[in-house]
């Protein structure tokens, strides 16, 4: 699987900027004083283990913002497969450049490998032919939503909505604030514009009957037992959407996708994300042209 980098450069650049001017706003004082300023070295970014590629644009834009002369070449496509010891991305130019801008890249690649890398996992967990998608919640790192949500993409998952402006999402304190889930789901369909789909959080079956009653597009099916998501498909017919979402694992992809739902979500996939172990190996010898 391949994924062409499609994050608006201001976006990057401003996340970037800010990891920067966090990490070496007041210079770097051991490069300074170990390496002099006209020593040059080639480097290469490496996977200490097996793991999907990402970040690469984001890795080539912090040494561009420290050094624009700073050259980056990549070995490793976004989405591709990456065994321990393969090279992803070598970078050459000005040492004290490399070493200052080394940090920074690395976290968000490691960053965003390891979000492409749980993604895959639970990807590959859906059973042949299965329709389910496997998506993301906004339990994202703030700041960071934009890299990790397409980090996700990267590894073959789905984005849930944006923000909460892009959907409406009627969730339990919804529901408690509105007095029932009709309700709510009237009032929503009462004020959102004929475009807009209708969402609606349920935690048991009866609820379920409620939302399909009153209109909804969508249900998530909040943490209910497999049997329970099982009996909601049955009761629903294709009249609705149906999204299990809830401290979902990976061995309950395959069974909840046979069940019939449409999508997974899953705040796991952000949230609880393993960086990978990438490492940058400095070639032995500097000063070349």
């Amino acid at each position: 699987m391949r994924a062409s980098f499609e994050l608006p450069s201001f976006v990057v650049d401003r996340i970037v900027t800010l990891a920067l001017e966090e990490d070496v706003a007041s210079g770097d004082v051991t490069t300074e004083a170990c390496v002099e300023r006209d020593t040059v070295a080639k480097a290469h970014a490496v996977a200490r283990e097996p793991l999907v590629v990402c970040g690469g644009p984001v890795f080539e834009r912090v040494f561009a913002r420290v050094d624009p002369s700073v050259v980056v070449e990549t070995q490793a496509a976004e989405g591709a497969h990456a065994l321990r010891g393969a090279r992803l991305w070598t970078v050459r130019g000005r040492a004290r450049s490399l070493l200052m801008a080394e940090r920074v890249a690395l976290n968000f690649v490691q960053r965003m490998s390891g979000i492409a890398t749980r993604t895959r996992s639970h990807v590959d967990a859906l059973p042949s032919g299965a329709r389910a998608r496997i998506t993301d919640t906004r339990k994202t790192t703030p700041g960071l939503r934009a890299l990790e949500r397409y980090a996700v993409r990267v590894g073959g998952g789905k984005n849930h909505r944006d923000d909460l402006g892009a959907a409406i999402l009627i969730k339990d304190n919804h529901v408690a604030a509105c007095g029932g889930v009709r309700s709510a789901i009237e009032r929503a369909r009462a004020a959102a514009p004929h475009t807009t789909k209708i969402e609606c959080e349920v935690d048991s079956l009866e609820q379920l009957d409620e939302a399909l009653a009153a209109g909804a597009d969508i249900v998530l099916l909040d943490n209910l037992p497999t049997a329970a998501v099982v009996e909601a498909v049955r009761r629903t017919r294709g009249r609705a959407l149906l999204e299990a979402s809830g401290g979902i694992t990976l061995s309950r992809v395959a069974e909840l996708a046979s069940a019939g739902v449409d999508a997974i979500s899953i705040g796991a996939l952000t949230h609880s994300a393993v960086a990978s172990d990438i490492g940058l190996d400095f070639e032995a010898g500097v000063g070349w042209a």
